[in-house]
């Protein structure tokens, strides 16, 4: 009953033009360094990916990963006002100098912790979706198991110095990406200038890439003593967006610098290509179900991370079924896109499948079916 038919197409519409592979950048001015591509998660680069290393304020992309969350849950609004404790408003380091019992939305809080690196923004959200400090620390550390960020303890939510809190170059990849995911976060990180308190107190954004390299989308900067000069930065340039993050620079400009090398190479070498750009996949026939026919869909996107060396020459084979025989459930295969490299290798195969189960026909309805078709021819 699973008929299949193979239509063989080449890939003429992935024509971006091809560039001799660069190698990989020999700048890289810090102890640390990874460059990562948001929607896949793949590695492009990675120097010492997993030091155990102080990460400075950078820690606040954790911070801000689960105020968002805690907005997505209902737990809070961007207009819920948030209490400075004593505890917040004692906080050193970059700050907005919060006074105990000073209110300020979770909006311009965000904006604080975002844009300026206020530790006494940080320490106010924290304990307005936790209760204490202490407590969100816990909840940081928590998520960051539950992400696979293994090299990572917090001890604070601020990134202020103290013993034990470290983290790596990946692990600030994986949760930078996952902050990322949060589109309501990016008006606030790739903010370059703005002001709290009605204009009587300015921003300047720590992150210099905001103004001065082309795509800039945030992220977080960081600098301690012992921490060194530190940021995730991230880009979006020919709808791919990639992370760079640079851990213990030995300056300022060379944490920008080399920021901006990776995110060239990145930009310079990579590609993501849509395979199925517009491609409308025929309806399958539903045998003895309860509808005639289902509209397949793709189980995953059809964008892949290429090399630009390998974009030219790639071919497809696409293979549906033209029926399937009910029922039918949620998510069933019922064909697959595969994606060749010009050497013929496979690159990657995406499953083709129901969007929706389908149940079969009793016997009552194919009774009432029968019926129905007696009466017709009846008349």
């Amino acid at each position: 009953m699973k008929k299949f038919v193979a239509v063989c197409l080449t890939a003429l519409l992935l024509t971006l033009p091809a560039f001799a592979a660069a190698e990989a950048p020999d700048d890289v001015e810090a102890e640390a360094a990874l460059l990562m591509e948001r929607e896949t998660g793949t590695i492009l680069y990675e120097k010492n990916a997993h030091a155990v290393l102080e990460p400075a304020s950078v820690t606040k992309i954790m911070t801000l990963l689960l105020v968002m969350e805690a907005i997505d849950s209902g737990q809070l609004t961007m207009e819920t006002m948030v209490t400075a404790s004593a505890h917040a408003a004692a906080m050193g380091g970059s700050q907005i100098y919060l006074k105990e019992g000073e209110q300020m939305s979770v909006h311009d809080m965000l904006k604080a912790v975002a844009v300026a690196s206020g530790n006494d923004a940080a320490v106010a959200l924290g304990e307005a979706v936790a209760g204490s400090e202490s407590a969100f620390v816990a909840r940081m550390n928590q998520r960051a198991r539950e992400l696979g960020m293994k090299d990572t303890t917090f001890q604070n939510c601020t990134g202020l110095p103290a013993e034990g809190h470290v983290t790596s170059a990946y692990d600030i990849g994986v949760m930078s990406r996952e902050l990322l995911m949060h589109e309501a976060i990016r008006p606030y990180t790739a903010i370059w200038m703005d002001s709290l308190r009605d204009g009587s107190f300015q921003l300047s954004n720590t992150n210099k890439l905001i103004r001065f390299y082309d795509g800039a989308t945030g992220l977080k900067t960081g600098y301690t003593a012992t921490a060194g000069h530190c940021i995730s930065a991230s880009a979006e340039k020919d709808g791919m967006e990639l992370i760079a993050v640079v851990l213990h620079a030995p300056s300022s400009s060379a944490r920008f610098e080399t920021a901006k090398s990776l995110l060239n190479f990145g930009f310079a070498n990579y590609a993501m290509v849509d395979v199925a750009p517009d491609r409308a996949l025929a309806p399958v026939d539903v045998v003895l179900g309860a509808q005639k026919e289902l509209q397949p869909i793709f189980a995953e996107t059809a964008r892949l991370l290429l090399e630009k060396t390998e974009v030219n020459g790639l071919t497809q084979n696409l293979e549906v079924c033209r029926s399937v025989e009910a029922p039918v459930q949620a998510g069933q295969k019922l064909g697959a896109l595969s994606v060749y490299r010009a050497d013929g290798t496979l690159l990657k195969e995406i499953s083709i499948v129901a969007p929706e189960a389908i149940p079969r026909l009793t016997t009552k309805d194919l009774f009432g079916q029968m019926l129905q078709i007696l009466l017709m021819k009846a008349q």
